[in-house]
């Protein structure tokens, strides 16, 4: 039975390998067909099918390729509005106060006779030791101080106050109270200089950075005080780089140090982004602070995120409303301007 039953197997096993030569020769006869009719190889119908799906699957990755920019320039132009208007909303201050102007005002135009002694020898004095030009006009009760040195000027007016108060007015003791005055100035400088860094939260700095920093509690651009500006415009860039992942201690440096030029800006030949950035350098901060001091203004290239944020940080301070108003040289040319319009209009009347 079991030799029976293995001659049936081979049998079968025989009439299969028949079959499955017979439906290969099909195969091969129905491929050669197909390649007769469409006049190509299998594998130049194989490259040709794969060209096309490639062409269609490039198709649609550029078709997504394109959504997903858009909608990433989307996001991205509304997240860059929220992280501006965070900064913005958390760090909001006050409308900028007028410009400081060197003008003591006097009890009495009698005054000015005094101040301006016998022969002139009191007014003399006073501008040679405190090394500025005591301006004594018609206007009533006041008396000019005019220096391009913001902190000569605010040394003459302090002495030139305490003159007025004392009444004592000679050379001998001009000298003093101009004295006196320096040494009370200096000690503001100090004051706003650590206030400045405790305020925008940036330690270590080296005392003579501080003291020019402090400096710039005397020196506006714009009618913008420079002092306020520099702190405002740390915290800007602080909130800033902390929305974007940024070093928040550099950014928060870099805005703070950004305009430490302008305290020296009268004395050194140079642009105040780059005196800063020279003076930082020499004082031991941070290189990239330096490089964000220096690029604010593009005069070189931005090395790190940091300094974009900072000169971003500097805009926003400054173009708040009201941060900034006009120099008095272009509202006195708006003003003639209009006074031009006014005599026009007459003469066309009459």
């Amino acid at each position: 039975q079991l030799e029976q039953r293995r001659t049936q197997l081979d049998k079968r096993q025989s009439t299969l390998d028949k079959r499955e030569t017979d439906v290969n020769k099909m195969q091969a006869e129905r491929l050669a067909e197909l390649q007769r009719v469409a006049g190509m190889t299998k594998e130049e119908a194989k490259g040709m099918l794969v060209a096309a799906v490639e062409k269609d699957a490039r198709a649609d990755m550029a078709r997504t390729i394109r959504q997903i920019d858009e909608q990433a320039r989307a996001e991205g132009d509304m997240r860059a509005r929220k992280i501006i208007a965070t900064a913005i909303q958390r760090i909001a201050s006050d409308h900028v106060a007028e410009i400081s102007v060197s003008v003591v005002p006097l009890p009495s135009d009698e005054m000015k006779g005094r101040i301006i002694g016998r022969n002139g020898r009191n007014i003399r004095a006073f501008e040679q030791a405190a090394g500025v030009d005591v301006v004594v006009d018609d206007t009533p009760e006041a008396v000019t101080v005019s220096s391009f040195d913001p902190i000569r000027r605010e040394v003459a007016k302090r002495a030139m106050a305490k003159l007025v108060v004392d009444g004592r007015i000679h050379p001998a003791h001009i000298e003093k109270l101009i004295s006196d005055a320096q040494r009370d100035v200096e000690q503001v400088i100090r004051e706003a200089g650590e206030q400045a860094a405790y305020e925008a939260g940036v330690p270590g700095l080296h005392p003579e950075v501080l003291r020019l920093l402090g400096r710039l509690k005397f020196r506006t651009s714009y009618g913008q005080n420079q002092h306020g500006h520099s702190i405002e415009t740390s915290l800007i860039a602080g909130v800033i780089a902390a929305e974007m992942g940024a070093d928040v201690a550099l950014a928060k440096a870099g805005g703070l140090l950004h305009d430490l030029g302008k305290a020296i800006d009268h004395e050194v030949e140079g642009t105040h982004a780059a005196i800063g950035a020279e003076y930082a350098r020499r004082y031991g901060v941070n290189s990239k602070v330096v490089n964000a001091i220096a690029s604010h203004h593009h005069e070189v290239d931005q090395e790190t995120v940091e300094a974009v944020i900072v000169e971003a940080a500097d805009a926003i301070s400054g173009a708040r409303p009201g941060a900034r108003r006009e120099s008095y040289e272009q509202y006195v040319k708006r003003v003639r301007t209009l006074e031009e319009i006014g005599r026009e209009l007459c003469r066309e009347r009459v």
